[in-house]
């Protein structure tokens, strides 16, 4: 059986993701998302995953963090009553919670708010229990403020307002991923809950 050289588990095809069009990231894997609107942009991949039956989406946060999430910005994505909320002291045991909670297998979806990226060791380690659990294998989100960085991510995607008049939208752009190249577009949700859509940016904004 072909070996995963990351891993060194015997590999297993990767569900996808599909939140909108192009913006779509590999199960079993780690992904980092970045910038002044990362939150956002969590929310929409965790209203995505929010139908699996009986299943919590596990947030994991410092207890220093000053932008805390509220329930009237959850429930523009998924049921507040769906969100599992955890607070932890210092970076690795935010690291610690995250590893365990992919290795679970409990949840689509964990989530931990990091104050800056994390090496390569722990993003490794964060890899490797995501492809533990058997099934559908969860989906880790790595948030990171600014441009982000963490080392041997599947993917890094960078999220901005972009809100107009009566317009809800975010400028999203895919930094890296193994398999596609970087890309931006406007990322638009339509109504609360609504599934959002993925529109490319003209040449001349993406080159702004």
């Amino acid at each position: 059986m072909p070996r995963d050289p990351l891993s060194h588990m015997p590999h297993r095809p990767r569900r996808t993701c599909v939140v909108a069009g192009e913006f779509a990231l590999a199960t079993g894997r780690v992904h980092e998302l970045c910038g002044p609107s990362r939150q956002g942009l969590a929310l929409a991949v965790a209203g995505r995953l929010s139908g699996a039956a009986g299943a919590s989406l596990i947030w994991i946060t410092r207890t220093s963090e000053q932008a805390a999430l509220c329930g009237a910005g959850i429930s523009q994505w998924v049921d507040p009553g769906r969100m599992l909320l955890v607070q932890a002291g210092r970076t690795d045991e935010v690291l610690w919670c995250m590893e365990e909670a992919l290795r679970s297998g409990a949840s689509p979806l964990v989530v931990a708010e990091l104050g800056a990226p994390p090496g390569m060791v722990p993003v490794r380690r964060l890899h490797l229990a995501a492809g533990v659990p058997e099934g559908t294998a969860p989906l880790g989100l790595i948030l990171t403020p600014g441009e982000g960085g963490a080392p041997g991510v599947e993917s890094r995607w960078h999220a901005a307002p972009a809100h107009g008049p009566g317009l809800t939208r975010w400028h999203l752009q895919r930094l890296r991923a193994r398999m596609a190249p970087p890309a931006a577009w406007h990322f638009t949700l339509s109504a609360p809950r609504a599934a959002p859509a993925l529109s490319p940016l003209p040449a001349l904004e993406q080159s702004a």
